[in-house]
């Protein structure tokens, strides 16, 4: 029988169509339970590779027969080491090509909407790792905003729409996945914004995102327009583009709030994050179509594969949104931390440039999945 390799974006337009797909993930447990493949049509099974050494014909009688049956590890080789023992057995399968870092690193773009005077804007989600950054185009022009490090995936994608980056913004420093907004920017010639308030003593330079600035994108003028923001960082700053799009960064998520502690200042952050969320979120537009920096889990993806909701929508569904005393919104906040994210310290000091990884060295520090959301 036959053992095909499934690519990490074949997988994740079947996740995102919501087609059924089976998953024997053969890693141990414990990274099993931390970060999976995940989806509304997706099953999964999780026998670790060294279980099957002996022979597959008790995990024989698990998979099924009426979906595509996927093998998941790592890296790739044990998924094809178990893929070949269960077509010895007599089964077609699939192995996930480049395993789970694979997964972590594919983004898929989405189209969310054209924009006035026929702009269009675009979502890159990484849906392995949850993810979102994004690409604003108008008139051979365009902005990009928290890009992660794939950054061969946005030029491309730029040069494919004819269109030249100009402007590189991160709304935040980014502690659980490494920025390649400043290696875009040298690669493009565009201009790199940071907020000033995350990039104290940066051995690099940047253009200060400050509220009150227009960042314009094509000579149709498309204005980003800077909010400040804190609560997840103090530098933390939002984005109103076009009049009609909420970047919210990390402050606000579809079914979440940002986490204030990743800097360890949660009490001191916890007031910014609700003079943001309940003062300056509140006084926007509610028709503002809110587009966060990440989700957390596959129910926020909509049945298009992207990842957005009206301002009004979030702040009657949102919880962290309606949480009416401030008391139980700190308690809330500081008391219901998740575990942080894997090596966010390092995470942090390489986007501030003060140390360097190889690329085998950067993948690894982003492995599994983000956590900067409090729900």
């Amino acid at each position: 029988m036959s053992v095909t390799p499934m690519t990490a974006k074949q997988l994740a337009q079947k996740v995102i169509r919501k087609e059924p797909v089976f998953l024997l993930d053969v890693r141990n447990h414990d990274s099993f339970a931390d970060w999976k493949v995940e989806g509304d049509n997706v099953q999964s099974i999780n026998i670790p590779y060294f279980d099957l050494l002996d022979g597959v014909e008790d995990v024989m009688k698990e998979l099924p027969d009426d979906r595509e049956v996927v093998v998941v590890c790592a890296k790739e080789g044990s998924s094809i080491m178990v893929a070949d023992l269960l077509a010895e057995e007599g089964k077609d399968v699939f192995y996930l090509q480049g395993g789970m870092k694979a997964w972590s690193e594919h983004l898929e773009p989405v189209k969310i909407g054209d924009t006035t005077q026929g702009g269009e804007i675009y979502q890159f989600v990484r849906i392995g790792k949850g993810c979102l950054s994004y690409m604003v185009l108008s008139n051979g022009e365009a902005s990009l905003i928290d890009a992660t490090r794939m950054t061969d995936v946005y030029i491309e994608f730029a040069q494919s729409k004819g269109v030249q980056i100009k402007h590189v913004l991160d709304t935040h420093l980014h502690a659980d996945h490494i920025s390649g907004g400043r290696k875009i920017a040298q690669q493009t010639g565009a201009s790199y914004w940071l907020p000033p308030k995350d990039a104290e003593d940066v051995p690099y330079s940047y253009e200060a995102l400050e509220e009150g600035k227009e960042i314009t994108t094509g000579s149709t003028t498309i204005r980003i327009q800077p909010i400040y923001s804190p609560g997840h960082t103090i530098g933390s700053t939002s984005f109103i583009v076009d009049d009609a799009y909420l970047l919210s960064g990390d402050i606000l998520f579809i079914d979440s709030i940002g986490r204030p502690d990743l800097a360890g200042l949660a009490e001191d952050w916890v007031g910014d994050l609700r003079e943001t969320l309940y003062s300056r979120y509140k006084n926007l537009s509610e028709d503002l179509m809110v587009l966060p920096a990440h989700f957390m889990i596959m129910e926020e993806v909509n049945e298009d594969g992207s990842v957005g909701r009206t301002l009004g929508h979030l702040l009657k569904e949102n919880h962290g949104l309606n949480i009416e005393s401030e008391a139980e919104f700190r308690k809330k906040v500081t008391g219901n931390l998740p575990p942080q994210p894997n090596a966010y310290q390092e995470i942090r000091e390489l986007n501030l440039g003060k140390i360097t990884k190889n690329e085998e060295e950067q993948r690894e520090m982003e492995i599994g999945p983000n956590r900067c959301a409090i729900r």
